[in-house]
């Protein structure tokens, strides 16, 4: 058994629907969660550039002490998931497999859609996870703009609702009848992505089933806290403007966070990669 904290990092506040459900799900679990927001959004940023933030912010929480890391941050899980479990001796789990598997089981045609950021879509992440499902049809679909209307707290309006039909259009044609929502930051948007895909598309986030692994992983190795251990919860953020941040989880998640720290990074040297 172990008291010590999981640390949970994504660039902003989508991620802390991973935290919310791992919270429902292990309520003795003590939580540290990182919101890069000076880099934020990742989605468009290079794969190096995301990958140095994510080892930063990644290194400092293994520097203190967590059981744990869960990067929830499909991007950044797409970019650094390799280096993370070879470079740390803690667990680490991620957002993309979880969300594979539940979309598996979900799915009646085999034709799934994958909405994400420009950098997990060109990634090839969940293309790759379904490549063990031959008899499964996938499309992705790039949504660049999504990030951008949950981190301003827009969630109904006009323009999001347009924006949304051109990001979905090719998967409803391609007749799709599952959607995986492929970024931590789009079930703040399941209200206009199940409207605009229709009630016969189911819509499938990694929150609940990344829990799931968190706990599957925490009990294989022992690491669970006692069921009497009294939980804590601290929740930072990189950039400036943690009153921002600590507004827009208020208004997602309720009254909850009470007060964000700002967390300080570090400059990290990444090796080089061998040149032929």
């Amino acid at each position: 058994m172990s008291t010590a904290p999981i640390g949970i990092f994504d660039s902003g506040v989508g991620g802390l629907t991973v935290a919310r459900e791992i919270r429902a799900q292990l309520p003795g679990e003590s939580l540290v969660y990182v919101a890069d927001t000076a880099h934020q959004p990742y989605g468009p940023k290079p794969i190096a550039d995301v990958r140095r933030f994510s080892l930063e912010v990644m290194d400092e929480l293994v520097a203190e002490g967590v059981k744990m890391l869960v990067i929830a941050c499909n991007s950044a899980s797409a970019s650094v998931l390799r280096d993370a479990r070879e470079r740390y001796e803690v667990p680490v789990v991620e957002v993309i497999h979880p969300a594979v598997r539940a979309a598996v089981s979900a799915t009646s045609s085999g034709r799934i859609g994958v909405l994400g950021t420009q950098a997990t879509i060109s990634s090839g992440a969940y293309q790759d996870a379904f490549i063990a499902n031959p008899s499964v049809h996938v499309i992705a679909q790039a949504c660049p703009r999504f990030v951008e209307f949950v981190e301003r707290g827009d969630t109904t309006s006009a323009e999001l609702l347009h924006v949304t039909e051109e990001y979905l259009a090719p998967l409803l044609a391609d007749k799709v009848d599952t959607i995986v929502l492929g970024c931590t930051h789009y079930p703040f948007l399941k209200g206009v992505i199940g409207y605009v895909a229709g009630p016969e598309v189911t819509l499938v986030s990694s929150d609940v089933e990344t829990a799931k692994d968190v706990y599957r992983v925490l009990a294989d190795r022992q690491l669970l806290a006692p069921f009497d251990n009294v939980a804590r919860y601290t929740y930072r953020a990189t950039g400036a403007n943690t009153d921002e941040f600590r507004r827009l989880a208020n208004k997602f998640l309720g009254p909850d966070v009470e007060r964000v720290e700002r967390h300080h990074t570090g400059i990290i040297e990444l090796p080089t990669q061998p040149t032929e």
